[in-house]
């Protein structure tokens, strides 16, 4: 029986070829996303989501998640996130 123990570099040549990014590129990724979902559905603060999805702060949040979505993480919230408390009327 053949033991699967692939060098790091192997491994991470594997897994780049299996998902398309390296490793810490991809874990990147799903923190970026996990951070837009809770943009999205939460009125969580920035600071909080940043430590929710292992970013350690708002500043690195915002700094990592404008290089990947092209927006602030406020930005985003104003776009997608869900409204909170709907329009006045005026009739």
């Amino acid at each position: 029986m053949r033991k699967a123990n692939p060098s790091p570099r192997t491994l991470a040549r594997r897994f780049a070829d299996q998902l398309g990014a390296s490793p810490g590129r991809w874990l990147l990724q799903q923190r970026v996303l996990a951070a837009r979902t809770l943009l999205e559905e939460t009125e969580l603060s920035v600071e909080t989501i940043a430590i929710r999805v292992g970013l350690s702060s708002a500043a690195n949040l915002r700094r990592r998640f404008h290089a990947m979505v092209h927006t602030t993480p406020a930005a985003y919230r104003r776009s997608f996130g869900r409204s909170t408390g709907g329009t006045k009327s005026t009739s």
